[in-house]
């Protein structure tokens, strides 16, 4: 850049409500994935980690403002709208603009952007997630939202009925209601992601075949033959096909199995897993 300035972009980890002791919102992006969303779309910029721990919390909109120009070297300050800083959230941008002529920066602000239904925020994301409204996510995001998990070994049903699923575990992305979506599947080898196909994902307790509580994320990736197990996979929901539902039988959940998978297939016509670009999840 032009001075001899790096782009930086500020992050901050474990989330700050969990060290505050209050409950943090369900995760849109881990980590890992948003440092390589953030370098895919700016491949130039080094992306900061800051630990967030109760000593930071405590500091002052001024020790904050010093503490960015002299740990992060910071010349100039980018911020959104309506960013808060400083213990309690006491300082505001018209605080940055004042606490950076001090401490040697410029601090401008991006506009906040949004719609008819208002501002684009992360609440506005997850309420739209919670309502199983992945078209409106998508739009919002900007790509689909993902799920991300280890296939582990399940009980093979679906192996038997023609049909078989790979289940995700430790999936730490937020879900949405119990279901049936339509998706987009990639996996992920030697750190990269590679298109894999489309995909029938189960969301839910599969209250006709199971009779515990327990949670299962499993997508039956489509027209797909192959050994999955212990491999990574990148899952993007592109639209909810219908609710959780317990059947009579087993013959009457596989006959409506083949019913999701077309209606899949349906709501990904014209769509293709492309990892490679910024708008596949």
């Amino acid at each position: 850049m032009a001075g001899g300035l790096g782009p930086r972009v500020l992050t901050f980890t474990p989330h700050p409500a969990k060290v505050l002791g209050r409950t943090p919102p369900p995760v849109l992006t881990r980590p890992e994935r948003k440092r390589e969303l953030i370098r895919r779309a700016f491949p130039t910029v080094e992306v900061v980690e800051q630990t967030f721990d109760l000593g930071f919390a405590a500091l002052s909109p001024d020790q904050f403002a010093e503490w960015l120009a002299r740990e992060q070297g910071a010349a100039r300050v980018v911020v959104g709208q309506n960013f808060r800083f400083g213990k309690g959230r006491a300082g505001g941008f018209d605080d940055l603009v004042r606490l950076g002529a001090v401490h040697g920066f410029r601090a401008t602000f991006e506009p906040l952007v949004g719609d008819d239904g208002g501002a684009w925020s992360s609440t506005r994301i997850r309420n739209a997630i919670a309502a199983g409204d992945l078209p409106a996510a998508e739009r919002m995001l900007g790509r689909p939202h993902v799920l991300i998990g280890e296939v582990g070994r399940g009980k093979q049903l679906g192996r038997t009925i023609g049909m078989p699923t790979a289940n995700l575990d430790a999936v730490e992305e937020m879900l949405p209601p119990f279901g049936v979506y339509a998706t987009l599947v990639d996996v992920v080898e030697a750190g990269r992601p590679r298109a894999l196909g489309l995909g029938a994902m189960s969301i839910g307790v599969n209250p006709t075949t199971d009779d515990t509580t327990d949670v299962k994320a499993e997508v039956n990736v489509l027209d797909f033959d192959g050994d999955l197990y212990g491999r990574t996979l990148r899952v993007s929901l592109i639209a909810r096909i219908r609710g959780e539902e317990r059947f009579d039988s087993l013959d009457a959940l596989v006959a409506q199995m083949r019913v999701d998978v077309a209606s899949c297939r349906d709501a990904l016509a014209g769509r293709e897993p492309d990892p490679s670009t910024g708008s596949f999840g």
